[in-house]
């Protein structure tokens, strides 16, 4: 059984944040995959399914981020798992927007949630780390969280969340540099065909070079907001317009 876990803070005025870009990924998932209805438990928002024809628990924590692993913690625990067995997925301000990387063990960087989710099960548990960008200075990096996308991010973070929703199986293989790998194929096949030049995948760390410049965005016209998807539409709701 695999757990996973996005990181995020509950309620509708964070619903939009960079910050909750783990529940934003975790609910493309649970949409894509055909998981039961959400229920209360474990101090958060759970849901029962499978990918790859394993048995996963998604996990929406509702502790806000700081006490994230009081929630991941008893989920882990009631189910007898290793922390091999979870997978959280959380923001990284030293990843540049768009960008993806897998990670199993080490520290939390500075992130709160990754702080109490190791207090709580220890640091061995899997990663996915969203790059949501570094502010440029370290004592803004709160605000730059704990505020909305901007909407100009809209170009890179709907076709990245389809693409984490559309490769989740490998996720349950525990193909992680695989699912990395894909994520890469996914969307920097776009950009290789805009600029003319081979993409090259990095391996272990794989990055989605979907970039901040909106001029060399990764979306296809089908990925667009504009498309009227479940995702565009719930973007929509969190941006405006």
């Amino acid at each position: 059984m695999l757990l996973i876990a996005g990181l995020g803070n509950p309620g509708p005025d964070y619903s939009g944040h960079r910050h909750n870009v783990g529940f934003m990924a975790v609910d493309a998932i649970y949409r894509r995959h055909g998981f039961s209805p959400w229920r209360r438990r474990f101090r958060g928002d759970v849901a029962e399914g499978s990918l790859g024809g394993e048995k996963v628990l998604l996990l929406k924590p509702l502790t806000y981020m700081n006490e994230s692993g009081r929630s991941v913690g008893e989920a882990m625990n009631f189910y007898k798992l290793a922390p091999a067995d979870v997978l959280v997925i959380h923001d990284e301000v030293d990843l540049p927007p768009g960008k993806l990387r897998m990670k199993a063990g080490g520290g939390s960087g500075g992130h709160n949630g990754l702080r109490s989710t190791s207090g709580a099960i220890g640091d061995g548990y899997r990663r996915m780390r969203i790059g949501v960008g570094h502010p440029g200075v370290k004592e803004m990096v709160p605000h730059h969280v704990l505020h909305d996308f901007a909407k100009a991010d809209r170009i890179w973070l709907e076709p990245l969340i389809d693409a984490i929703a559309d490769n989740a199986p490998l996720l349950a293989e525990g193909k992680d540099n695989t699912f990395a790998n894909r994520i890469h194929e996914t969307l920097g096949g776009e950009e290789k065909k805009a600029k003319g030049k081979p993409v090259k995948a990095s391996g272990k760390d794989a990055e989605v070079p979907a970039g901040s410049k909106p001029a060399e965005a990764t979306a296809t016209p089908a990925a667009t907001p504009e498309s009227g998807g479940p995702l565009a539409r719930g973007l929509k709701k969190l941006f405006g317009g």
